[in-house]
């Protein structure tokens, strides 16, 4: 039986296994998936040698990124990102991908409006690599926030009425407000948000985050990641049998 997993840290909540095994159980295909929660990478090659009937993996936080060294391939948009999300296993090479792009693109399409064309972009992980690219291929000029300041990034203190009233689209790529931690959320200046912006959260457990519940007080729309979710795994299963 082909095997199937995601590669992460702290994925007990992870969307991928529910949707994957589901998929299987309703499309009668015979595959697994497994959630491989480790604490470092190094326990990587101890996956694959356990586990000879991985056919690919999917990777979430915190190594998008650090997951680069052990592959043997990068696909070129995953390349130019610095960020996998999706491998593929043949003949024991593993090629990786991302399908954070095309993911997000697909859900957020539907979602822009005439006056959107700024987004601010909320932490500067894999994910937000992914998404400043989607943005940018659509025609958004965006801007990166961090707790640290750094050269191209701003600081979540420097975010005042001016910039949260100029860039209309506000994208959370934080773990914050993850279950169960709900109530964590990304310190923004919230009271400058309008009818005129649009909340995205990429997190989807909870479906409304205080982030989301915070920009619907102020008349903002909101969507969460449940889409772009499974849009990507669509994606990643095409990779994988490709």
């Amino acid at each position: 039986m082909d095997a199937y997993g995601l590669v992460g840290k702290d994925i007990d909540y992870s969307f991928s296994k529910s949707y994957f095994t589901k998929k299987f159980q309703k499309e009668d295909i015979k595959a697994s998936y497994k959630n491989f929660d480790i604490a470092d990478l190094t326990q990587l090659s101890e996956i694959l040698k356990s586990h000879p009937d991985l056919k690919g993996f999917n990777v979430t936080i915190p190594y998008k990124t650090a997951i680069i060294p052990f592959l043997d391939e990068i696909d070129s948009q995953a390349k130019s990102i610095n960020a996998v999300n999706t491998v593929r296993i043949e003949n024991k090479r593993l090629k990786g991908y991302n399908t954070d792009v095309y993911g997000f693109t697909k859900s957020m399409f539907p979602l822009i409006e005439n006056h959107h064309e700024s987004a601010l972009i909320l932490g500067t992980g894999g994910a937000s690599k992914a998404i400043k690219k989607s943005l940018s291929s659509i025609g958004f000029e965006t801007q990166l926030v961090s707790r640290k300041k750094s050269p191209n990034i701003i600081t979540y203190k420097e975010l005042d009425q001016d910039i949260i009233q100029s860039h209309q689209v506000i994208v959370n790529c934080t773990p914050l407000g993850t279950h169960p931690k709900i109530d964590d959320h990304p310190p923004i200046p919230y009271q400058f948000l309008t009818d005129k912006h649009l909340l995205y959260d990429l997190v989807y457990n909870p479906p409304i985050t205080t982030f989301l519940a915070l920009g619907k007080e102020h008349g903002a729309k909101f969507y969460n990641g449940q889409k772009m979710l499974e849009f990507q795994a669509e994606k990643a299963w095409e990779i994988w049998n490709s």
